[in-house]
């Protein structure tokens, strides 16, 4: 576990539904997490009250934590009788004064969390950053229905974010964090 910018703590944990190793964040004055997965090491100082989704399939340890994972109302179906959840609509301030974002295109509950306090950006599946690969990418072609279509979607959605919203920093939930320049560098992947 590592505070990668003031008051934000990340860490990855090993999703053995996928195994591969996976990112969450935890806000610590929000008392918020994201997309959370339990910590690897022993975090007393934790004092979580709210985990936040960035699509349905990021519910990972939510219930474990003690948490009632908050998912956009589109992915809701897939969580139902799993456990208490909560949910929320693109537009909506929620816990910790984080922002939803539509994005869709590659899921219809794909959404990313724009947290302005900390000039970040909070990303689902679209794009990933894996390790030995330089750089930002899309998710792979096999995991899109139709990925022509799926990355003009993508490229729509971030454009319009990158055109809203002001941020510096992405918090990947398939990657490392990209600080300080994640702003350039989601604009060159949606312009190339």
């Amino acid at each position: 576990m590592k505070e990668v910018l003031p008051g934000i703590w990340h860490w990855t944990a090993l999703r053995d539904s996928i195994d591969k190793d996976v990112s969450s964040y935890y806000l610590a004055e929000e008392r918020v997490v994201l997309d959370p997965m339990a910590p690897p090491e022993r975090a007393d100082w934790f004092q979580l009250e709210h985990a936040i989704l960035t699509c349905r399939h990021h519910s990972r340890d939510a219930w474990e934590l003690g948490l009632v994972p908050l998912v956009v109302e589109q992915g809701a179906h897939e969580l139902e009788g799993r456990g208490e959840l909560g949910t929320y609509a693109w537009g909506d301030e929620l816990p910790g004064g984080c922002v939803a974002c539509e994005v869709g295109a590659l899921s219809p509950d794909e959404t990313a969390v724009y947290l302005p306090q900390h000039r970040a950006l909070a990303i689902g599946d679209g794009v990933v950053r894996w390790e030995g690969v330089e750089g930002l990418t899309f998710v792979p072609d096999f995991l899109m229905d139709d990925p022509e279509k799926t990355r003009a979607g993508l490229k729509a959605a971030y454009r319009r974010l990158l055109d809203e919203l002001e941020f510096e920093h992405l918090l990947l939930a398939h990657g490392e964090p990209v600080l300080g320049t994640g702003r350039e560098e989601l604009a060159e992947l949606v312009e190339a």
